[in-house]
């Protein structure tokens, strides 16, 4: 009888993404998640993380801290036992890849 749990991968994405939810950039009062910067999230059969994802501009001012933050608050969840994030600028962020909850957020709806 085996005594490990089977994590399905689909629940530790979901609590990936509630986590990301809660980081803000720091210009804009909305999720990084709900701003459309998070473009991909891969978890691996040994539960490591990878985030790829953009900034609203190559100078973002937070280009430093925010993907240590969004590392950091990755690997702080159970079972994920690494998180690597990767910045892209292809696509380019736009407004266009906000949820309609950022817009409405932001008055653009």
């Amino acid at each position: 009888m085996s005594t490990t749990t089977e994590i399905d991968t689909t629940e530790l994405g979901e609590k990936i993404v509630k986590v990301l939810k809660t980081i803000y950039d720091p210009e804009i009062p909305v999720d990084i998640y709900e701003l459309g910067l998070i473009y991909d999230v891969m978890v691996n059969d040994d539960f490591e993380v990878k985030v790829l994802m953009t900034l609203t501009t190559p100078n973002c001012p937070v280009a430093e801290s925010l993907p240590a933050e969004v590392e950091d608050k990755v690997r702080s969840i159970k079972l994920v036992k690494d998180a690597e994030v990767e910045i892209t600028f292809d696509p380019p962020w736009t407004q266009d890849l906000m949820s309609e909850e950022a817009k409405l957020e932001l008055g653009m709806l």
